[in-house]
C-alpha cells in the first residue's frame, strides 16, 4: 500500500490575530507545522507529504523542515496554496506520487494526531475506500434559524465531532474533486465532496486531544497538554 499525505497550511490565521502566520506559531516553542509533520514521519505507512502553505511562506517553511532532524525520514514536497481550502487541498492532490493509492487530507493546525491512528486511517481507506475521524459529541446541539430561533434539537448520540485527518483511495477523492469542479461546489470538508458522489464514508473514532489550533486560547491549551504528558 503507497500512501501520501496533504496537509494544508495555507489559511491566514486570522482568528489568531498578531503578525505570525499560524504554522508558524510556536507552541512550547516548537513551530506548529513542525509537530505536525513529526506525527507524520512518526507513521509506519506515510513516507510522503505534500504541504500545501502560502506563497509567501514557502522559502521559510521549506527551511524549517529541512533543519528538523525529526523529519528526516519523511519526503516533504511544498506546493502553494489556493484562495479557498478546497483550492489548496486539490493543489496538493495534484502533487502526490503517480503510483499513491491512498491519501490521508489533515490540517496543518493539529499538531497531536496519534501517529497509530494515521496508519489505522490509510489502512481503513486502502479496504473501505473513505474514511473520517471524529469524537461523539458531548454538548447539546441546536439547529436555529437565521433570527436565532430554536428549530429542533437533534439527538446527541447520531452527532459526531469531525477531525482530520482523513483518508481516501486516492481514485475517490479525484472523482469528488473533479465533480466539485464541474459542478462549482463547495463543502466543508473533503468527506462532503466524497458523500455527494454516493460513496460511504466510514468513521473511525479519534481523539479530544486532536485539537485544532484556531484561537489563541488554543496554544495555551496545547502546551499544558504536552507539560502534562496527555498527547499520545
Amino acid at each position: 500500500m503507497r500512501v501520501n499525505a496533504v496537509i494544508v497550511a495555507a489559511g491566514a490565521g486570522e482568528r489568531m490575530g498578531g503578525d505570525v502566520p499560524k504554522p508558524f506559531l510556536p507552541v512550547a516553542g516548537r513551530p506548529l507545522i513542525l509537530h505536525t509533520l513529526s506525527r507524520f514521519a512518526a507513521s509506519r505507512s506515510v513516507r510522503k507529504v505534500i504541504v500545501v502553505t502560502a506563497d509567501k511562506e514557502l522559502s521559510k517553511c521549506r527551511g524549517l523542515i529541512r533543519s528538523d532532524p525529526q523529519l528526516s525520514s519523511l519526503e516533504c514536497v511544498l506546493q502553494t496554496g489556493g484562495p479557498r481550502r478546497q483550492d489548496s487541498v486539490s493543489r496538493g492532490l495534484a502533487r502526490v506520487d503517480e503510483d499513491c493509492e491512498v491519501v490521508l487530507i489533515h490540517d496543518g493546525a493539529r499538531p497531536f494526531v496519534d501517529p497509530r491512528l494515521i496508519d489505522q486511517c490509510a489502512e481503513a481507506a486502502f479496504k473501505q475506500g473513505a474514511v473520517v475521524v471524529g469524537i461523539p459529541v458531548r454538548a447539546t446541539i441546536k439547529v436555529v434559524s437565521a433570527n436565532r430561533q430554536v428549530k429542533r434539537t437533534p439527538p446527541r448520540d447520531s452527532l459526531w465531532e469531525i477531525q482530520t485527518p482523513q483518508a481516501f483511495r486516492i481514485d475517490i477523492i479525484r472523482k469528488a474533486y473533479r465533480q466539485a469542479g464541474r459542478k462549482g461546489t463547495e463543502a466543508t470538508d473533503d468527506a462532503m465532496l466524497v458523500e455527494r458522489l454516493g460513496e460511504v464514508v466510514t468513521l473511525l473514532e479519534g481523539h479530544s486531544t486532536n485539537i485544532k489550533i484556531t484561537v489563541p486560547e488554543d496554544v495555551l491549551f496545547a502546551e499544558m497538554l504536552l507539560r502534562e504528558g496527555r498527547v499520545p
